[in-house]
């Protein structure tokens, strides 16, 4: 068996707490690994390399609590993108080879040498692609497994249906497919799997927890929103995006001109960094969430939905 299919099976259920920039953080992390479920957090979600290396230290120290206590944590991940435009990404790269972090998702370009820097010590890579074509690259480039980051992803997201894009991953690639975009429940983890994919990867739902960095603001509008409150756009910072509406509308964004304005022509770009705190994300999933949750408590829920739901088909599977 493989590394990561060996990180696979250590999960009580197939799920990864997404990375999301200004939410996840080590508190997130450390409750959803105590329940068996992978938690994950973006390496530029610090302000520096410093408060990076110090959360690096807090997931260790807290995973060590845990095990001292008897638990069995799962593994964690943390978000890098490796892309050139990103100045920290070397020295970001060299706290996670220090630190051994076990599984690194990377983003934003595929560089073979960054592969291999994280394989040497021992840790595995799960690379975010949006199409086939992407895909390619990273398997050329030697990851692990990859994000299929379909349509309905919140933040940054792809626009393929997630049928057509697994389907299409799965023609070139038969190793780890991770399935992002509008999951919310133990279910839909399970419709994940049916489909041909091997793990979940959910953010939006785990924005309304109580150890989000998200504002509660935020958290509120999560609570409160449908799908069609859910705007795809790739003109506030350049790359396709989804957005609460009710957030842009509230920071001042006409709506009708960003419907016409091309991908890459940044709306407001010198207003847009002073107020992104108050415009916030979503995927289409949002509509599911009914209240804020304690992290540990919604990794319990999505393992008994999850229990469940395979409950549920049971019958079906022997009928077949």
């Amino acid at each position: 068996m493989s590394k990561i299919r060996e990180i696979v099976a250590r999960l009580d259920i197939p799920v990864i707490v997404a990375p999301m920039f200004l939410v996840s953080n080590p508190a997130m992390t450390l409750a959803a690994c105590g329940e068996g479920i992978m938690g994950s957090f973006p390496a530029h979600g610090t302000r520096s390399t410093e408060q990076f290396e110090a959360w690096l230290i807090e997931m260790r120290e807290g995973l060590a609590k845990q095990r001292d206590a008897g638990g069995k944590p799962a593994p964690w991940a943390v978000n890098l993108v490796v892309h050139s435009s990103n100045p920290r990404m070397q020295g970001d790269l060299e706290l996670c080879v220090k630190y051994e972090v076990p599984v690194i998702l990377t983003s934003k370009g595929a560089p073979g040498d960054v592969f291999k820097a994280i394989h040497d010590y021992g840790g595995v890579t799960l690379h975010d692609i949006a199409s086939q074509r992407h895909a390619e690259k990273a398997i050329e480039a030697g990851t692990d497994g990859v994000i299929a980051v379909a349509g309905g992803a919140g933040g940054h997201t792809g626009t393929i249906n997630p049928f057509a894009l697994v389907n299409e991953v799965r023609q070139i690639w038969d190793g780890v497919i991770v399935l992002a975009g509008g999951m919310t429940t133990g279910r839909d983890v399970l419709a994940t799997q049916a489909m041909g994919a091997d793990l979940a990867y959910i953010g939006t739902r785990f924005i309304a927890t109580t150890e989000a960095m998200a504002s509660d603001g935020h958290k509120a509008m999560i609570v409160d929103s449908k799908a069609t409150d859910v705007f795809f756009s790739a003109a506030i910072d350049g790359a396709p995006a989804n957005w609460l509406t009710k957030s842009l509308i509230a920071a001042g964004v006409d709506l009708d001109v960003l419907r016409t304005t091309l991908p890459g022509k940044i709306v407001a770009a010198g207003e847009s960094r002073k107020r992104w705190k108050d415009i916030w994300t979503a995927g289409h999933g949002v509509g599911n969430i009914a209240s804020v949750l304690g992290t540990a408590e919604l990794c319990r829920q999505l393992k008994t939905e999850y229990a469940a739901a395979r409950r549920a088909i049971a019958p079906l599977a022997v009928a077949g």
